[in-house]
C-alpha cells in the first residue's frame, strides 16, 4: 500500500457485475451524520473513474442523487450503494446514514458488507453511537479501518485525531490503532492554518502530492526522515505485533531489517482478519481536480487489504421448517442463497430490491423462492411463495445498468420482485431456504395517524402496507382498543420521512393526533345492581330481571362469572345469556369508555317470563345491571406499566434515574455492564414514556439504548384520571 502510482482508470472505474468473488471487496461507511460519508463516497467514485470532473455519472445523473427526501431533509436518511473499479477489483461501497433515527438502514450495510470504513470528523471526533457501532462490529470480527475526514478545519489536528481514535477504538491494544500516512502541510496561511496538500507513507517512505489535483509520488528530503521515524517504528512493531510469523518480532528486536513488502504482506493479513485497524486521511478533490487527498490510498487499502467476499462466514440457514442447512461459503456454482438487504419504490419501475448475494448465482428473469422473515409483530406477513424476478442491475446514484446475472459475494437491483421485502431470503426454488435475520432495533415512538380525507382513507391501507415493507425497523399498529393506526418508529426523522414517503411516493395525506394508551376499568370497592329489561308494545314482548354484585379482583384476574342463582329465578337456559350481556358490557366499559377488568360478577337472583323471556332479553339485562353497580360504585381508571431496561452510560446514570423519578416511575435497581455502561430496570407509566425514545437519547447524548415490555395495568393517581376525564369530555 502507498507504493503504486496509479493513472487514470477511464471507463474501467465503472463498476459491472463481477466475475469471480475474489474481485469483489464490499465495503460499508460508517460514521456519524456531518462526518462526510456521501462526500467521500463521491470522492472515491471520481478518483476510480465513475464520475466526471463536475462530479456526474456519464448520462447526467450525480452519485448523491438518491431520494428527494435527502435533499429536503439535507442529511442521508436511507442505505445506498456506489460500485465502482479499482485494479481490477469491484468496490461496493454502502453509505449509510449516520443519524440514529435510521440505523435500520445502517444494519443493513453491516449485514451486506465484509469490512467497514469508520468516517470520523477531525471536528466533532467520535460520538458515542459511532463507538457503538465499533462495538457492534468487533463482536462479528468485521475487519474495520478509520477515515479522518474535515482536515480543512480551523484547528483540525489528523495526529491529535490518530489519538483520540486510538483510545475510542484500540481498547485494550491501542497499538492497533495506528497511522498509516501522516499528512503533508502547505504553506502557511495569513490565519495561520497550513492547508493538508499530501501524505507521506509510512512505510514506503514516500510522500505523495495532492495540491495540482493530481497524486504525484517523490522522495522525502534527508531532513524529512527523522521526522518520521518515531510514527515509523510504531507502526513496524505494531504490525510485526499482529504477524503471524512469530519469530518476526524477535528479529526485528534484534536488529534486522524487515523488507516493506513483508510488512505490507502482514499488514494487509492483519486488516483481512480484524486484527489491526489503520487510520488513514482523506479530502474531496478540489473544483476541477481529478483526485481527492487520500484517495488512492483508501482504494489501495480496501482491494488489497480489505477480506473478498470468500473470507466471510455465511450467515446460519435453515430449510423453512428450520431444519439447520451447511451452507459452502461464497460459491457461485452451489445453490442460490441471496437476501434482500434494502427494498425502495421507484415510481416508474415499482419496487427494487438490493440483494446481497451469499451463494450461487443470480440471473434475470430466473424464478426464485421468497422465504420470510419473522416479524409479523410489525405488521411484515411471513412468505413462503416463489416469484419471478425481473431484471438485474447495478445501481449508480438513479442509474441503474442492466446485467444479465450476479455472482456469489456480489450485489444487485432486482425488479419487480412484488412480494419480497427488507430480511427476506431468495433462494432456489426446488431448494428453499432462509437465513437467520440479522438484529433490528425496536421501534419505540408511537405516532397516531389518521387520514386526512375520503380520498386519503381509500388509499392509506395500501400505503402503509408499502411503507412498512420497505422499513423493517417500523412496526404497524392497529390498536383495537384505542381504534387508532399507530406507525412505531425509531425517533422524529424517522417519523418524519414515514410521513413525508406516505405524501410524496404514495400520495397519501395523513395527520397526526394524540397518541393513546389502552387504559382500563375497574371497580374500586362493592357494589350491586338490577338490570330490568321489561316491554310490552304489541306481539311477543320482552321481560328479563337480574340481580347481580360485583366485587373487586386482583390485578391480571380478567372477568369473573358466577352463578348463585336458586330455585330457578333465573332459568337455567338464560344464565349464559345474562353472562354474555354482562360481558359485552364490561368490553365497553361502564364509565369513560374503557374494557372493565379484574372484577367478579355474580349472579344472585331474577325473574323471567315463560313467554316474553328471551336470550336477547337476559343479554340487555345483564349490561344494565352492570351498568347499575357501576353508577352506585367508585370507578377506577387503570393506565398500563411498562417493564424499562435503559442501557446508559455510567456519566448519565444519575440523570436518567431522576428523569424515570420525575416520570412517576418506579426505579427497581440497576447493575454494572461491560464498557462503562449501567443497566437501569424501573417500572413507569406508558403514558409517561410515549416520547421517552427522543427524550433519553438527547438526555444521554445518543449513547443510551431502552427497551420496554407490558407489565400490568394498575390505579392511575386520581388528579390524572379525573383530567382524562375530562378531556375525554370536551372531545365527544
Amino acid at each position: 500500500m502507498g507504493d503504486k502510482t496509479h493513472t487514470h482508470p477511464g471507463a474501467a472505474g465503472r463498476a459491472q457485475a463481477a466475475d469471480h468473488p475474489a474481485s469483489v471487496r464490499n465495503v460499508v461507511l460508517v460514521g456519524h451524520s456531518g462526518a462526510g460519508k456521501t462526500t467521500l463516497v463521491e470522492a472515491l467514485a471520481l478518483t476510480a473513474g465513475a464520475l466526471n470532473r463536475a462530479g456526474r455519472v456519464e448520462d447526467g445523473g450525480c452519485v448523491s442523487d438518491y431520494d428527494e427526501i435527502e435533499h429536503r431533509q439535507q442529511r442521508s436518511v436511507q442505505l445506498s450503494l456506489v460500485p465502482v473499479e479499482w485494479d481490477g477489483i469491484k468496490i461496493n461501497l454502502l453509505d449509510t446514514p449516520g443519524y440514529a433515527d435510521f440505523v435500520g438502514e445502517l444494519r443493513a450495510g453491516l449485514r451486506a458488507a465484509d469490512a467497514a470504513l469508520f468516517v470520523v470528523s477531525a471536528s466533532d471526533g467520535v460520538d458515542g453511537s459511532t463507538r457503538m457501532v465499533w462495538e457492534e462490529c468487533a463482536a462479528v470480527g468485521m475487519p474495520r479501518a478509520i477515515v479522518v475526514t474535515h482536515l480543512e478545519a480551523a484547528r483540525a489536528d489528523f495526529e491529535e485525531m490518530t489519538r483520540i481514535c486510538a483510545e475510542a477504538f484500540g481498547g485494550d491494544d491501542p497499538d492497533a490503532v495506528l497511522p498509516l500516512y501522516l499528512p503533508l502541510h502547505g504553506p502557511q496561511a495569513p490565519d495561520g492554518h497550513a492547508p493538508v496538500t499530501g501524505l507521506t507513507g509510512l512505510l514506503s517512505q514516500q510522500l505523495f502530492d495532492y495540491s495540482s489535483g493530481e497524486r504525484k509520488a517523490s522522495e522525502p528530503g534527508e531532513d524529512q526522515l527523522p521526522l518520521l521515524e518515531e510514527a515509523r517504528n510504531r507502526l513496524i512493531e505494531g504490525i510485526i505485533s499482529e504477524s503471524e510469523d512469530e519469530t518476526l518480532m524477535d528479529r526485528y528486536l534484534g536488529g534486522e531489517e524487515v523488507d516493506v513488502a513483508t510488512l505490507i504482506q502482514d499488514l494487509e493479513r492483519a486488516v483481512a482478519r480484524g486484527a489491526f485497524f489503520p487510520v488513514l486521511a482523506a479530502a474531496p478533490a478540489a473544483d476541477g481536480a481529478r483526485q481527492g487527498l487520500g484517495t488512492v490510498e483508501l482504494l489501495e487499502l480496501i482491494t488489497r487489504g480489505f477480506p473478498t467476499p470468500l473470507e466471510r462466514e455465511a450467515p446460519q440457514v435453515t430449510t423453512p421448517d428450520g431444519t439447520p442447512r451447511a451452507l459452502k461459503t461464497c460459491d457461485p456454482d452451489e445453490s442460490l442463497v441471496a437476501e434482500v438487504v434494502k427494498t425502495s419504490s421507484d415510481p416508474y419501475v415499482g419496487r427494487i430490491s438490493l440483494v446481497r448475494i451469499f451463494s450461487g448465482t443470480l440471473r434475470a428473469d430466473q424464478t426464485v423462492h421468497v422465504s420470510g422473515h419473522g416479524l409479523a409483530d410489525r405488521g411484515h406477513e411471513d412468505h413462503d411463495v416463489d416469484e419471478r424476478i425481473g431484471a438485474l442491475s447495478t445501481p449508480f446514484g438513479k442509474q441503474q445498468r442492466p446485467v444479465g446475472h450476479v455472482i456469489a459475494g456480489d450485489l444487485a437491483c432486482v425488479a419487480k420482485l412484488s412480494r419480497a421485502e427488507t430480511g427476506d431470503t431468495l433462494s432456489a426454488k426446488d431448494d428453499p431456504l432462509l437465513m437467520a435475520p440479522w438484529e433490528m432495533p425496536d421501534p419505540l415512538l408511537p405516532l397516531a395517524i389518521q387520514a386526512h380525507s375520503k380520498p386519503d382513507e381509500d388509499k392509506l391501507s395500501q400505503g402503509l402496507a408499502r411503507l412498512v415493507a420497505e422499513d423493517p425497523t417500523m412496526k404497524l399498529e392497529q390498536n383495537q382498543d384505542t381504534h387508532q393506526v399507530v406507525l412505531w418508529c425509531l425517533g422524529e426523522a424517522h417519523a418524519d420521512v414515514a410521513l413525508e414517503r406516505l405524501r410524496s411516493r404514495y400520495g397519501v395525506q395523513v395527520d397526526v393526533v394524540p397518541h393513546k394508551v389502552s387504559l382500563r376499568e375497574t371497580f374500586g370497592s362493592k357494589a350491586a345492581g338490577r338490570g330490568r329489561h321489561v316491554k310490552q308494545s304489541g306481539g311477543h314482548g320482552q321481560y328479563a330481571i337480574c340481580e347481580i354484585e360485583v366485587e373487586p379482583l386482583p390485578g391480571g384476574s380478567g372477568i369473573e362469572f358466577v352463578d348463585k342463582v336458586v330455585g330457578g329465578a333465573v332459568p337455567r337456559q338464560f344464565i349464559p345469556s345474562v353472562e354474555k350481556g354482562v360481558r359485552a358490557q364490561a368490553a365497553k366499559g361502564v364509565a369513560a369508555g374503557h374494557p372493565l377488568i379484574d372484577v367478579r360478577v355474580t349472579l344472585l337472583d331474577g325473574k323471567a317470563h315463560s313467554v316474553d323471556s328471551s336470550d336477547a332479553a337476559f343479554q340487555t339485562a345483564g349490561a344494565l345491571a352492570l351498568r347499575e353497580a357501576a353508577a352506585d360504585a367508585k370507578i377506577h381508571l387503570l393506565e398500563p406499566v411498562a417493564e424499562v431496561s435503559v442501557l446508559v452510560g455510567d456519566d448519565y446514570v444519575g440523570a436518567v434515574m431522576s428523569d424515570l423519578s420525575g416520570r412517576r416511575g418506579r426505579v427497581l435497581g440497576t447493575e454494572q455492564t461491560a464498557g462503562g455502561r449501567t443497566l437501569v430496570r424501573a417500572e413507569v407509566p406508558e403514558i409517561e414514556i410515549g416520547r421517552y425514545a427522543v427524550d433519553l437519547r438527547s438526555l444521554s447524548h445518543g449513547t443510551a439504548r431502552f427497551n420496554r415490555r407490558y407489565a400490568r395495568h394498575e390505579p392511575m393517581p386520581p388528579q390524572i384520571a379525573e383530567r382524562l376525564r375530562e378531556e375525554a369530555k370536551a372531545a365527544s
